[in-house]
């Protein structure tokens, strides 16, 4: 089977920056995610939490690593997959649009190939399911002022409800 791509989108009353400040914090991510853990493997070529940063995650059923490959300030975060799933060129690109009114557009995009052959339509719906919940996830914990108030952003750039919108795909 060829690459497949799979996206989730969701709407946050969240700025872009404290979005992008979530998703490139891994320490973040155990407060708004269904990880359970997080570990910095090793620190970015010329800051901790940035590119070449490699991150390990787990679940209840699963611990991956991922390296950050490259890094918009509010507006993409982009990392690979370096072990964890069957997957070959795994690739995500996170993109971040500012909404007119407020609060930020999000768009969480994977391609991958997978190892085995006949394996690519459960592995795109898995990976279709995963991103849409995380997706809601990011959107939902962004909005919520509680989560990592350490990020240094100001809470009021943040609307004070959680209302947040993820289209069903």
């Amino acid at each position: 089977m060829g690459q497949i791509e799979v996206s989730a989108r969701a709407e946050t009353t969240a700025s872009p920056a404290r979005v992008f400040a979530l998703l490139k914090d891994g320490s973040t991510w155990t407060q708004w995610t269904m990880f359970k853990s997080y570990e910095l493997e090793r620190p970015g070529d010329a800051e901790p939490l940035g590119v070449g940063s490699v991150r390990v995650f787990t679940t209840a059923v699963s611990k991956t690593r991922e390296e950050v490959v490259e890094l918009t300030p509010d507006r993409r975060f982009s990392y690979t997959l370096l072990s964890g799933f069957p997957f070959v060129g795994y690739r995500a690109d996170v993109d971040l649009e500012s909404r007119p009114g407020g609060g930020t557009s999000i768009r969480w995009c994977s391609r991958f190939r997978v190892k085995r052959s006949g394996t690519g339509w459960f592995w795109a719906l898995i990976m279709r399911r995963t991103l849409h919940t995380v997706t809601g996830q990011l959107a939902r914990g962004a909005a919520n002022a509680t989560i990592a108030p350490q990020l240094g952003l100001d809470p009021r750039a943040n609307a004070a409800s959680e209302a947040v919108r993820t289209p069903v795909r």
